[in-house]
């Protein structure tokens, strides 16, 4: 017996020095293997403690091994996965003579850095994860855009503080959609939406109040139906990223337009002023699909306002767009806000007509 488990042991220690190869779990049950496109061998072991082996040596090699549901030829606790390019990724599972499932591993290939092959593709040249927030409150959502020939889903979610790292542990729920990653500096909370390509985060110990001290390292890795993985990451503070919603002109005379803050904003006002954009047209473009930034504006200016956000037109202006920022950082615009005056102008003559 024990002779038994030193030659299986042997054979492991001479696989593993012959071919070495980069590997480490990224969730139980889940391996990742880094590859450099040559020939290389990883070992994967059925039953993992001596105990184990020792309690069902007379039954070890009636172990069955099946890749993505197939049985392959290979019997015995140990089983050695054939790498070569960035093939080898596959669900590997072993049952026991009767047909019990004693173990299962899902190998996922990563490829070397430098090929060009990506699963993820930047949209517009900017970075692979697009990330925003409407507010100060802690919430933010990542979203990326997928290469057309390899689709994937999520595989791991990973957001902390940046001096973390060493402290942050990240779980999965039971639907894999879900992560929590905390440490004693945060407690991020993300949840993949139905798209598959974004994920709504939050930090449920962030305080909007407080000046951030360190930035949000957020990482994310995708996998594919072929078993390849790619992580990504994005590093920010929540200042960098804040993009106010749209505003909502609610009011309009002859003379004078009235908007207001986004009610997503954070509060009060006071506290987080915004400052906007106005751009007044003569001549809307009624067939654009964003008259905003189809048609040429006949003025833009900026102005800030605290709480009553009132602003005089000429009677020539024909439509006015609005759109917010953060008045303290260089954060992004938000989208604009579109109204139309000429119609407005139009029903208030009529009803002048009537009352005549």
């Amino acid at each position: 017996m024990k002779l038994f488990i030193l030659n299986i042991v042997c054979v492991l220690l001479q696989v593993t020095h012959q071919n070495p190869i980069s590997h480490w779990p990224l969730l139980p049950h889940i391996l990742v293997v880094e590859v450099d496109g040559t020939k290389g061998q990883l070992p994967l072991s059925c039953l993992e403690t001596p105990e184990e082996l020792t309690r069902r040596d007379s039954e070890s090699q009636d172990i069955l091994w099946m890749k993505n549901g197939e049985e392959t030829a290979q019997r015995g606790n140990s089983y050695v996965v054939e790498l070569e390019e960035s093939l080898g990724g596959a669900n590997y599972t072993c049952y026991s003579r009767d047909g019990s499932l004693l173990n299962h591993t899902v190998v996922l290939i990563k490829e070397d850095e430098t090929k060009k092959g990506k699963i993820l593709v930047k949209a517009d040249q900017e970075d692979y994860l697009k990330c925003s927030a409407q507010n100060y409150k802690g919430e933010f959502h990542c979203s990326w855009t997928w290469h057309r020939h390899r689709v994937g889903k999520v595989a791991f979610i990973k957001a902390r503080r940046f001096s973390d790292d060493i402290d942050t542990e990240c779980s999965v729920d039971t639907s894999g959609r879900s992560w929590t990653c905390s440490s004693g500096q945060s407690n991020f909370f993300c949840t993949v939406d139905d798209s598959g390509n974004r994920i709504l985060c939050a930090d449920k110990q962030h305080c909007p109040y407080a000046e951030e001290s360190e930035p949000i390292l957020i990482t994310v890795y995708v996998k594919t139906e072929h078993f390849l993985v790619e992580n990504y990451s994005k590093q920010f503070f929540l200042s960098d990223i804040v993009k106010p919603d749209k505003v909502n002109i609610s009011k309009v005379n002859t003379t004078v337009i009235e908007w207001t803050y986004p009610s997503s904003w954070s509060s009060p006002f006071s506290y987080f002023p915004l400052t906007f954009q106005i751009a007044l047209f003569k001549r809307p473009c009624k067939r654009c699909d964003n008259p905003c930034t189809d048609s040429k504006a006949t003025k833009t200016l900026t102005v800030d306002f605290a709480n009553i956000c009132q602003f005089q037109v000429k009677r020539k202006t024909k439509a006015v767009c609005i759109r917010a920022k953060d008045a303290f950082c260089n954060s992004p615009w938000g989208e604009w806000s579109h109204f139309g005056l000429e119609k407005n102008k139009k029903n208030k003559r009529q009803r002048n007509r009537k009352r005549a």
